[in-house]
């Protein structure tokens, strides 16, 4: 009762608000307007019931708080950015700004991105601290306790983050998501496989999430892949080549572009590239660690958005004649 008592008399208090006749207008709708608020860390209550007067949508910041009070929320208000509906009642701002209802912003990582599209997002995005912006990749590594390279390092999904979240926090959710999958499918792998640690099973996800969209093919594919590296042949895969060039590339593969002594050139190198070329879908992690049981070693792009697969150099060379359209005059490129 006594605290029922101060409560009370606090409200009469702030203005002389009539309490009883203040708490029936809770519930009605507020005056129409602006409906976004950005209420840094230390905001009073106080404060944000004058911000509400001075953007006029209510009538008594008194009044307000005197409510807040009421209510018990006088001291409950979370900082960041809210945007209330419209109408609003004093009752359901109380609530938002009470339980923390805050904006929430989507940031989508893109399957196939590079690490330096990845950054390029993080920048554009809005209200996000960007705390990575002008470190190198070995401090950006430091900074997320990884060991290994950036690329590929984050699962590709839409993250939602609240006003002056760091890039780093983002980061670091996409990098244990991907950790948590790639344990789970590293331990239910198939038993014939030839990715011998988690990483390389990142690597060749990597290229398979590169080549195709389809994913009625990413095994497929993954079973060309696995071929060719068991019988000692070189991937010869386009993607690994474009990544290579990085801004060399424009647009059309030359046969120079083929020639170019990047470590991630599949036509000049043997093995797996040295990193992931991109993020990789949870489908195509999957297809890395159960490739299907093939003997395909090549396969070539329809224009249709699919490939046509082949056993043999003989097959693949009509498919290239049948399928592939050269307009660079270079003899086409086979691919694995």
């Amino acid at each position: 009762m006594r605290s029922i008592f101060k409560r009370i008399v606090g409200v009469m208090a702030l203005g002389g608000v009539c309490v009883g006749g203040w708490y029936f207008l809770a519930d009605r709708p507020l005056h129409p307007g602006p409906r976004t608020f950005h209420l840094p860390t230390g905001t009073t209550m106080r404060a944000f019931a004058e911000m509400l007067k001075q953007r006029h949508v209510i009538d008594s910041a008194n009044a307000f708080v005197a409510l807040a009070e009421l209510n018990g929320e006088g001291q409950a208000l979370k900082s960041g950015v809210y945007r209330f509906p419209d109408p609003a009642t004093p009752l359901l701002i109380l609530h938002m700004v009470a339980s923390g209802q805050v904006v929430e912003y989507p940031l989508t990582l893109v399957p196939g991105w590079t690490f330096h599209q990845v950054r390029q997002a993080l920048a554009q995005a809005p209200h996000l601290r960007d705390d990575i912006k002008g470190l190198s990749h070995a401090a950006i590594r430091v900074a997320l306790h990884r060991r290994h390279s950036l690329e590929g390092a984050f699962f590709p999904d839409t993250y939602y983050y609240t006003y002056g979240v760091s890039a780093t926090s983002v980061l670091m959710r996409a990098q244990k998501r991907l950790r948590a999958l790639v344990r789970k499918d590293w331990k239910g792998r198939a038993p014939d496989q030839p990715a011998r640690t988690p990483e390389q099973a990142l690597i060749l996800a990597s290229l398979i999430q590169k080549e195709t969209a389809k994913a009625g093919e990413r095994r497929k594919i993954a079973g060309v892949f696995v071929n060719r590296l068991r019988l000692g042949m070189k991937l010869e895969t386009d993607p690994t080549v474009i990544f290579g060039l990085g801004k060399r590339y424009h647009g059309v593969l030359t046969s120079a572009d083929l020639a170019f002594p990047s470590p991630y050139n599949t036509y000049l190198h043997y093995g797996l590239p040295p990193t992931p070329i991109g993020l990789c879908g949870a489908r195509a992690l999957y297809a890395a660690l159960h490739p299907d049981k093939t003997h395909a070693l090549y396969f070539v792009a329809t224009g249709r958005g699919g490939h046509v697969f082949s056993d043999t150099l003989q097959a693949q060379d009509q498919e290239i004649r049948k399928y592939e359209i050269d307009s660079t005059g270079r003899p086409p490129v086979r691919k694995p």
